[in-house]
């Protein structure tokens, strides 16, 4: 829980989401002072207000932060600037995130993707360079794209701009022409659906203005007294399921290493790094597969997942120029469809067919950023506990063997227990400086494309009527 000081002024308080994205979330060095934090915060704008979340009982900090700007251009840039930073010599380096939105009921952070690309309307005479010259006074253009109807080919009036930062798109929503109407594109939770563009392969992985989400707390929908000036969108795509697959990626893969990565589903016939006339790398390659069932298998593996730590692949399904209009064809799509939709895919698979081995090479069985230590013997599993970590996952839980071998590194480990049905575990410690190392090191990280939370947890309740907890 946030806690705020009670000398705080209470409108401060109650606007800490106006602007949107203006507030960090701070992790850092316990000894770290808020005159320290603001000091070194406040070369990136004007600083509303600091705060250094402390225990309640010892009053000691917890190693934690807030730190809110007038702008989310300031905040975004003071992120980017900060984190890894050393404060003070002798301290451990700072995490510096985007804080989310305290109404907020989604249970995880503000990812750097959902700050960089903008929903803008615009004349439906634009092109894209036009698109591109009026934005690119605010910073580095990734790409640009205009909507278009997908049966007249015309503009619909709407596009997008992705920039490389999130403060440049915050600096663009903030000084462009209001007449633009720019907002965030905010990130699908929805249905795997895909948006029309006028050309080359789909983006699937976010929807326009408020669209897609079910955060209520979303600062940047559209008004709803304006809804009817404006033409509707349709998000919807009739993309099939092909053996065909795109993927795109913000970092600079080699082609061993993309074979390697889609080469773990069995079935691949073909895989090349797209590059341009002077053989610099796209940031995108072109995969086949034998069959329908791999080719879906590796989208719903692959899309989203991050190779390397901090680069999020894009893996859409693209025209292979095969035939199904026929009914054999149609058929053959459904089926796939039907039994890959209904497999579990974090569980045991009612078809071994539909989901194939998947042999995890020593490259990529463990996935991430963090300068892991080496590996550490556990300890007696009969060790009484003196510290235990609560941990929530997102998506969806690591295997146990894969928990074991990251938090064991930080020594004293007993044992891992993940909670059945849930996304979230318990580690048990038999020394609490070792826990305390994990929690430093591991907390908002993400291992194998999971983002951990890490805590700690309880104590177990002492109530005589009933059985102690063992986690």
């Amino acid at each position: 829980m946030e806690e705020f000081p009670t000398n705080t002024n209470t409108k401060q308080t109650e606007n800490l989401d106006e602007p949107p994205n203006s507030r960090l979330f701070v992790v850092t060095s316990r000894s770290i002072t808020e005159d320290e934090l603001r000091e070194s915060f406040s070369v990136y704008g004007d600083i509303h207000g600091v705060w250094v979340v402390k225990d309640k009982q010892t009053k000691e900090s917890k190693g934690i932060a807030y730190v809110k700007f007038a702008k989310s251009s300031q905040a975004c840039l003071a992120m980017e600037e900060m984190h890894g930073r050393v404060l003070v010599e002798g301290t451990k380096p700072v995490k510096v995130f985007i804080a989310q939105s305290r109404s907020s009921t989604r249970h995880r952070d503000v990812e750097d993707e959902e700050l960089t690309r903008i929903f803008v309307m615009i004349p439906k005479s634009f092109s894209e360079e036009d698109l591109k010259d009026t934005f690119k006074e605010y910073g580095d253009i990734e790409y640009c794209v205009i909507i278009k109807n997908k049966s007249t080919g015309e503009s619909k009036g709407l596009g997008y701009v992705r920039y490389y930062k999130p403060s440049q798109a915050a600096i663009a929503i903030e000084n462009c022409d209001k007449t633009y109407r720019a907002i965030l594109a905010e990130p699908r939770t929805k249905a795997p659906v895909t948006e029309d563009y006028s050309g080359g392969t789909s983006r699937g992985d976010y929807s326009g203005g408020g669209g897609g989400g079910s955060d209520s707390s979303n600062q940047y929908a559209f008004p709803m007294a304006d809804h009817g000036n404006y033409p509707a969108i349709d998000y919807r795509s009739s993309v099939d399921f092909t053996c065909c697959l795109m993927m795109s990626t913000r970092a600079a893969l080699s082609q061993e290493q993309v074979f390697a990565l889609f080469d773990l589903i069995p079935g691949m016939e073909y895989c090349e790094l797209q590059r341009d006339a002077y053989g610099m790398n796209k940031g995108h390659a072109l995969i086949r597969y034998a069959n329908l069932g791999s080719s879906f298998y590796a989208r719903e593996k692959l899309n989203g997942f991050e190779y390397p730590p901090g680069n999020r692949l894009s893996v859409n399904f693209v025209d292979d120029g095969e035939d199904r209009s026929s009914p054999i064809g149609r058929m053959a799509v459904q089926f796939v469809t039907t039994q890959m939709m209904s497999a579990p895919w974090n569980g045991p698979s009612s078809s071994q067919s539909m989901k194939p081995s998947f042999p995890i090479s020593p490259m990529l069985r463990i996935q991430t950023d963090v300068n892991l230590p080496p590996l550490k013997k556990l300890a007696p599993p009969d060790s009484k506990a003196k510290e235990r970590l609560f941990v929530v996952f997102s998506p969806s839980p690591l295997p146990p063997d894969v928990l074991e071998d990251v938090f064991c590194r930080y020594g004293s480990l007993i044992e891992v227990h993940l909670v059945p049905g849930r996304k979230v575990g318990y580690m048990k410690y038999s020394e609490k400086q070792c826990a305390d190392d994990a929690m430093a090191a591991l907390h908002g990280q993400v291992v194998n494309g999971v983002k951990m939370k890490v805590m700690l947890a309880d104590p177990p309740r002492e109530e005589s009527h009933k059985r102690p907890r063992n986690f």
